[in-house]
């Protein structure tokens, strides 16, 4: 842990330092000061090799059309412009005096005989605050009016021009003025963003010292921010108080939503299970249902390589599923899975498809629209007000309060005093998922192909026992009946 100040020269400020920036201060200030050693996981490594082969297949079109030059160091760089080289590969711009330094990946030469810098990017959008900041950052340092190119992973080119230039002036005063802070700037909780952090172990200790209230779910950093304005500081203090004694803030208005926020902070101190209503599971045969998709496709469709379900009497080898090996057969797989379903329809007439999480209904949704199929009955009976589809996380969110500081499936099933079901493969997750299939779509061994694909419906099938498990848990629950805590 670091207490003491760390005293540094000012730092150049460097482009890759906007997606910090754009997650959270302190990182950014983390990487100046005291970066972390650690090592990516697999899904982040299979991202950087993708990033390094869309480079790849970027310099290999411009090697076709253009000579292209390849810059070893800032003044080599400068070299290669001042001789109006056609590209320049991996360029090094620098500008004391702005305290800017940059590594476009391409300078490519404007028939104004200026550059104009351009990145390849697996993104399939050009509008993401951090790419906007690090063009801008090498437009700056060109200092030309030229736009920025954007080489995106959905094969679209994309332009940055002037319009980026406020973003970028906010991201330098803002960055500035955070690297000069002799220690890391106060900031508030987020689960989905910290628990991926490097530096968890290096913040998430001092948040739970000072019981800070972002570490609720449900409470976002602005909310707990503007408690503090009216002295309500900490979780203990929180967890004391009355609905009607809070005020509203942002985030954080009504009755219902402070009540919630009182009820959690409780939860977390003593990990109390409140119940705020009877939840509306419904009657009939419930299937289980999840899928597995992949959205790192040529075009950046998602692609479902498993649409996954588990039958009554819900035991393993009542594991059913449709599998493609790769997106050339996505309508393949999209039929495979209406037929399912319409199979499913005949023997259980009161068939219910429990899922967890809108992602399901979302992605039978994208598919329907995809392949022109809104008026197909089968996809008509699964979206309309009739669907047989059931969101099992929604009553939880409802109707529950639990000890946690996130409501995903993983979250609820594998906490001991909660459902208690643990996956086969501890180390296996969404993620994880797609770094397999990705490993089993450029597999030549038959035999790894083979364990690949087992791995992967392991996984799946462990996902759709979850949610049984997670059913038998909520009617257990919810049997007792409890007065509620309204």
């Amino acid at each position: 842990m670091i207490r003491n100040s760390i005293q540094t020269k000012p730092a150049l400020i460097r482009p890759s330092d906007a997606a910090a920036w754009v997650s959270c201060v302190r990182k950014a200030w983390l990487d100046q000061h005291q970066p972390a050693l650690y090592e990516p996981d697999d899904f982040n490594r299979m991202l950087s090799t993708m990033g390094l082969e869309h480079e790849a297949a970027i310099l290999a079109k411009l090697e076709s059309q253009y000579p292209v030059s390849k810059a070893t160091s800032f003044e080599h760089t400068q070299v290669l412009i001042q001789q109006g080289a056609p590209v320049i590969y991996q360029g090094q711009l620098i500008d004391e005096q702005l305290g800017l330094v940059g590594y476009p990946d391409f300078l490519i030469r404007h028939e104004s005989g200026h550059y104009q810098p351009a990145d390849a990017k697996l993104s399939s959008s050009e509008n993401k605050k951090a790419i906007q900041i690090q063009l801008g950052i090498y437009r700056r340092l060109l200092a030309n009016r030229l736009p920025a190119i954007v080489f995106l992973g959905d094969g679209r080119t994309a332009f940055l021009g002037d319009e980026v230039n406020a973003i970028v002036d906010d991201f330098i005063a803002s960055i500035r003025t955070i690297l000069d802070l002799p220690q890391p700037p106060s900031v508030r909780y987020s689960h989905s963003k910290c628990r991926i952090c490097p530096y968890i172990d290096y913040c998430r200790p001092d948040f739970e010292a000072l019981e800070d209230i972002s570490l609720l779910y449900g409470i976002h950093g602005k909310a707990a921010d503007h408690l503090a304005e009216f002295g309500i500081n900490t979780i203990s203090q929180l967890a004391v108080s009355s609905a009607e004694s809070l005020p509203d803030v942002p985030y954080l208005k009504g009755h219902k939503r402070k009540h919630r926020a009182i009820l959690q902070a409780n939860s977390y101190l003593n990990g109390d299970i409140f119940q705020l209503d009877q939840a509306p599971l419904p009657e009939g045969t419930w299937i289980h249902f999840d899928i597995e998709d992949n959205p790192l496709t040529s075009n950046r469709e998602r692609h479902v390589y498993l649409w996954g379900f588990l039958l009554p009497p819900y035991t393993k080898d009542r594991f059913d599923y449709v599998w493609t090996d790769d997106e050339s057969h996505d309508f393949d797989g999209w039929l495979g899975f209406l037929s399912k379903i319409e199979a499913y329809r005949i023997d259980y007439p009161s068939l219910k498809l429990a899922h967890y999480s809108n992602h399901e209904r979302a992605t039978i949704q994208r598919y329907a629209e995809r392949y022109a199929m809104n008026n197909h009955p089968t996809v008509s009976w699964l979206l309309g007000g009739n669907s047989p589809l059931f969101d099992i996380q929604k009553p939880i969110l409802d109707c529950l309060i639990l000890p946690l500081q996130g409501y995903g499936l993983k979250d609820i099933c594998k906490h001991p005093g909660l459902v208690n079901f643990q996956w086969e493969n501890k180390d296996s997750g969404s993620q994880w998922s797609v770094v397999q299939f990705n490993r089993f779509q450029t597999e030549d061994n038959a035999i790894e192909k083979q364990r690949l694909k087992t791995e992967i419906l392991g996984y799946n099938r462990d996902d759709v026992i979850a949610t049984r498990k997670l059913e038998e848990w909520l009617k257990s629950l919810f049997a007792q009946s409890p007065a509620p805590h309204r």
